[in-house]
């Protein structure tokens, strides 16, 4: 399937994913947060977007203030004002934004500085081991508190061990997900391990 999508049908895609995503939360009568990753280098028209996204949440009876939308931090941004215009967009409609795999790839705290989104998703190569790595330490202890200073939320993402949990939660981190907690499933919603806790 993925191997079908090119420029020509990229927006499409972009558009069918998130609408199918919105149907299958509220036929789970998902009552938490629902993160649809977008493409930007597909999201030409972010009005347009918006509002096929705003039809299916009417739709489908889905609440728009617990839809969170989020670009992979690790994609080379063909035009980061591009995706700071996006991003600025989501969130006038009420829309919750998010930077996922953050200190991966590309953009990282430049991306940042030109706009603050609710929340950031550490990626889990920074996570791996920190318990045990006084380098990955400092670095994430850096970043969570810029992003306390700016008021962006911190998720810990690919949590696998009680230690790497618990780095996290000492250091006023509680938004995590990770194996430790539930492991993915498809068209249903995971049973939380007896490891989840909730603040």
């Amino acid at each position: 399937m993925l191997s079908k999508i090119d420029e020509g049908n990229r927006y499409a895609f972009d558009q069918l994913c998130r609408t199918t995503a919105i149907a299958q939360a509220a036929a789970l009568s998902l009552d938490s947060f629902l993160s649809i990753n977008f493409m930007p280098n597909a999201v030409y028209r972010p009005e347009a977007c918006i509002q096929s996204t705003l039809a299916a949440a009417e739709k489908y009876g889905f609440p728009v203030d617990r839809i969170i939308f989020e670009t992979v931090e690790g994609e080379n941004i063909v035009s980061r004002p591009h995706l700071v215009d996006i991003f600025k967009a989501y969130k006038r409609f009420g829309f919750q934004t998010a930077i996922d795999d953050f200190g991966a790839g590309y953009s990282g705290l430049t991306l940042l500085a030109d706009f603050q989104p609710d929340l950031i998703k550490l990626d889990m190569e920074l996570v791996r081991g920190i318990d045990v790595d006084v380098v990955r330490q400092h670095i994430v202890r850096g970043v969570v508190a810029i992003c306390r200073d700016l008021g962006v939320k911190v998720i810990a993402e690919g949590i696998e061990s009680h230690g790497e949990r618990d780095f996290f939660e000492a250091h006023g981190v509680t938004l995590m997900q990770g194996y430790l907690f539930a492991k993915p499933a498809f068209k249903t919603i995971p049973e939380l391990s007896e490891n989840s806790f909730t603040h």
